[in-house]
């Protein structure tokens, strides 16, 4: 599996503070069957400002401290970045960083409790610029949550977007899970990823929720490409094949 959304970096936002911590992470996600991790620390949100230099330089270290720990995990640069405005400029000035450095997918996390107004223009600006959006953990936005339509729209135009596992298996409370399994059933929701920021509270596990959605989708193959083909393509900065969407509005919650 690769997981495209991870803050395994140490001492760079909210993740790990020390690199044995981050090597933890590392042993859990290999042994969870992920072979590749995107490094995706948070930039641009008022607290952390981490350019793509920087974040490299992380990474670049970190692969290091695997190769002689013998862990087989492949780490690549990225960022979690936080929506603003003057996003594509920020991007073009390498003050935020894409997936694997490519150019071609970037994430972008929302505020959690609301949608700014114009955010409809920074992500076009980023489309028009050759780089697709992947919305970060929608299903715990509140906005998300209660209006439906909003994920309709962002897929309408051009984005992708990622739930978290820890979201589909509950953890993040029922509103979250709901939400998650909603954008599932509906066929819009297109990546799973950890968001891991330890190896106790936030792990980098996917095969619980990949499990879990596989029941709810009614196919591993369809669950399994939101972890193995689909990241694969986007962390290669191909175009990626997504199902069509289904109309909002079937209700069947799974709990376990």
């Amino acid at each position: 599996m690769i997981d495209l959304h991870s803050h395994i970096l140490p001492d760079i936002d909210d993740g790990p503070e020390e690199i044995e911590e981050s090597i933890e992470m590392a042993r859990i996600a290999f042994s969870d069957g992920i072979r590749a991790m995107v490094a995706t620390p948070h930039t641009l949100n008022s607290v952390y400002i981490n350019r793509y230099a920087k974040i490299l330089h992380h990474v670049e270290g970190l692969r290091d401290e695997l190769a002689r720990e013998k862990i087989g995990l492949e780490i690549y640069p990225g960022a979690d970045v936080h929506l603003c405005v003057g996003l594509f400029e920020k991007v073009r000035d390498q003050d935020a960083a894409t997936i694997g450095g490519k150019g071609k997918y970037m994430l972008v996390e929302f505020p959690h409790q609301s949608i700014p107004d114009w955010h409809g223009s920074e992500l076009f600006k980023l489309k028009i610029n050759g780089i697709t959006p992947i919305i970060t953990h929608p299903e715990r936005n509140s906005v998300f949550q209660q209006q439906e339509t909003y994920a309709s729209e962002l897929i309408r135009m051009g984005c992708l977007l990622q739930i978290t596992a820890m979201s589909i298996t509950g953890d993040f409370g029922r509103e979250a899970m709901e939400c998650a399994h909603r954008l599932l059933i509906n066929r819009q929701a297109h990546v799973i990823a950890s968001d891991a920021h330890s190896s106790g509270n936030r792990p980098p596990i996917l095969s619980q929720a990949v499990g879990i959605a596989a029941r709810i989708l009614e196919s591993e193959k369809e669950a399994q490409e939101m972890v193995i083909q689909r990241p694969r393509a986007i962390l290669a900065g191909l175009p990626v094949e997504v199902p069509a969407a289904r109309e909002a509005g079937r209700r069947k919650w799974w709990f376990w």
